[in-house]
C-alpha cells in the first residue's frame, strides 16, 4: 500500500494540453453522462385523452377496460373503412396517402427528439431534419420515376435530364445538407449536436426506406399491398381480442400487455385470413395485375393477362389428411400458397416491429408517439409493424416471384444509339437461330 502511494506522488502532472483539453469539455462540453441524464429528466408532454366528446358520453357508465375497448374497436372499424375507400379510389391515391404516412411518422418520431433535447436550443436541428427527409425522398422517388414511367421520363426534355444527372443531383443536395451541418455546429452542444444527426438518419432509414418499398410492392400488383397489410392488420386485431378475452401469461416484458395466447390466437387467426383473402383477390385483374403506367391515356393502368401464380390449379392433398378432410385434391391458386408465407411473417415476426417501437417508447418514458387517433396513439404506433412488413415483402418478390420485365427491358433498348440495337438484334438473332426458334436465310449464312 505504501509502495501504492508513493508511485502515484511520483507520477508526473498530465501534460499541459490534456489539462487544457479537459478543462474545455467541462466549461464549453458535456460527457456523456451529463447528457443522458439531462435528456431522461427532460419533460415529454404527457399523452392526453382525445377521445370525441360524444364516445366519452355515450361509454361514461363502462369501466376504464371496456371504454378502452370500445373506443379501440369503433376507431378501427373507421379506418378499415377508410382504408377500403382509399383502395378503391385506385393506385395513385394510394401513393399519395403512403406519402402522407410516412412524413407525419418522420414528424411524431422528430418530435419526440426535439421535446427531448429542447433545452439545449440546438440550432437548424428540425430544419435541417426536414431537408434532410427532402433529399432522401427525392432520391428514392426520383429513382422510382425513372424506372416506373421511363417513357414519359424521356420523352419531356426537363425530365430526361434531371434523369440522366439524378444521382449526382441528389447526392449534390445531400452535400449541402451535409456543409450546412457543419456550420451549424456549436462548441457547447458538439456532441448532443451528434447525437441529433443519427437521430435524423436512423429516422430516415426506418421511414424513408421502407415507405419506399411499399411503394415498389404497389407497382407489383395491389395484392401485393393489400394481403399483406391486411394480414399485420388482421394479427394486430385478433392478437387484441385474444389477449383480452383468454389472455393469461405474458408474452415479453417490453409490453406488459401482450399475451402468449393473443400472440398464439392471432398467427391462426391471421393464416386462415390470408388464404381467405387471397382466394377471394386472385380472381380479380385489378388486383394481381402490376399497376404500369400508360402513355397514350397518361393514366395508371392494371389490365393484363394474369400470370399462373393468380390461376387455379389443383393440388394433391398429402395422404394424413385425406382421411380427416375426406378429399383428394383441392384446386386453389399458388398464390394462396405465398400468402401462408406473409400472414406467418406478419403474424409471428411482424409484432417484433411494434415490441421495438414499444421499447423505444420506454426509453424515453413516453406512452404513444402522438395523439393523433384517439385510442391507438399516434400514425407511428399504427405502422410500426407496417414497415417491416413491407421490407419483407419486397425481399420476397425480388428472391421467388419476380422476373425479367420484357417491357422495361424494350424501353432502355430503344434508348441505345442504332449502332448497338442493330448490334443487339444481330446477338439476339443468331441466339434464337442457335435455339431452332427461328430459321436461318440464305442471307444469315
Amino acid at each position: 500500500m505504501t509502495e501504492l502511494r508513493q508511485r502515484v506522488a511520483h507520477e508526473p502532472d498530465a501534460p499541459p494540453e490534456d489539462k487544457e483539453s479537459e478543462s474545455e469539455a467541462k466549461v464549453d462540453g458535456e460527457t456523456a453522462s451529463d447528457s443522458e441524464s439531462r435528456a431522461e429528466s427532460a419533460p415529454l408532454p404527457v399523452s392526453a385523452d382525445d377521445t370525441p366528446e360524444v364516445l366519452n358520453r355515450a361509454l361514461s357508465n363502462l369501466s376504464s377496460r371496456w371504454k378502452n375497448w370500445w373506443v379501440r374497436g369503433i376507431l378501427t372499424l373507421a379506418m378499415i373503412a377508410f382504408f377500403f375507400i382509399i383502395i378503391y379510389l385506385g393506385p395513385m391515391v394510394l401513393m399519395i396517402i403512403v406519402m402522407c404516412v410516412q412524413i407525419k411518422c418522420f414528424h411524431e418520431i422528430i418530435t419526440i427528439g426535439y421535446n427531448v433535447y429542447h433545452s439545449y436550443d440546438l440550432p437548424w436541428f428540425r430544419t435541417l431534419s426536414w431537408y434532410f427527409l427532402l433529399c432522401v425522398n427525392y432520391f428514392f422517388y426520383g429513382e422510382t420515376v425513372t424506372d416506373y414511367f421511363f417513357t414519359l421520363v424521356q420523352r419531356e426534355e426537363p425530365l430526361r435530364i434531371l434523369s440522366k444527372y439524378h444521382r449526382f443531383i441528389s447526392f449534390t443536395l445531400y452535400l449541402i445538407g451535409f456543409c450546412m451541418f457543419v456550420l451549424s455546429l456549436v462548441k457547447k452542444h458538439y456532441r448532443l449536436q451528434f447525437y441529433m444527426f443519427g437521430w435524423t438518419h436512423v429516422t430516415l432509414l426506418i421511414v424513408v426506406t421502407q415507405s419506399h418499398l411499399v411503394i415498389h410492392n404497389l407497382f407489383e400488383g395491389m395484392i401485393w399491398f393489400i394481403v399483406p397489410i391486411s394480414c399485420v392488420i388482421c394479427n394486430d386485431i385478433m392478437a387484441y381480442m385474444f389477449g383480452f378475452f383468454f389472455g393469461r401469461t405474458p408474452l415479453i416484458k417490453l409490453s406488459p400487455k401482450k399475451t402468449w395466447e393473443g400472440f398464439i390466437g392471432g398467427f391462426f387467426a391471421t393464416v386462415v385470413f390470408g388464404l381467405l383473402l387471397s382466394y377471394v383477390m386472385s380472381g380479380y385483374r385489378c388486383f394481381v395485375c402490376p399497376v404500369e403506367y400508360n402513355n397514350d391515356t397518361n393514366s395508371f393502368t392494371v389490365d393484363c393477362e394474369p400470370s399462373d401464380l393468380f390461376r387455379l390449379q389443383e393440388y394433391n392433398i398429402p395422404g394424413v389428411m385425406q382421411s380427416v378432410i375426406g378429399w383428394k385434391t383441392v384446386r386453389m391458386y399458388p398464390f394462396q400458397i405465398h400468402s401462408i408465407a406473409l400472414s406467418t411473417f406478419a403474424s409471428l415476426i411482424g409484432p417484433f416491429g411494434g415490441f421495438f417501437a414499444s421499447g423505444f417508447k420506454r426509453a424515453f418514458k413516453i406512452k404513444d408517439f402522438a395523439n393523433t387517433i384517439p385510442g391507438h396513439g399516434g400514425i407511428m404506433d399504427r405502422f410500426d409493424c407496417q414497415y417491416l412488413m413491407a421490407t419483407f415483402v419486397n425481399v420476397y418478390i425480388a428472391s421467388f416471384i419476380r422476373g425479367p420485365n420484357p417491357s422495361k427491358l424494350i424501353q432502355q433498348f430503344l434508348t441505345l444509339r442504332p449502332d448497338q440495337q442493330l448490334h443487339i438484334f444481330n446477338t439476339l438473332r443468331s441466339h434464337l437461330i442457335d435455339k431452332g426458334m427461328l430459321t436461318s436465310t440464305t442471307e444469315d449464312k
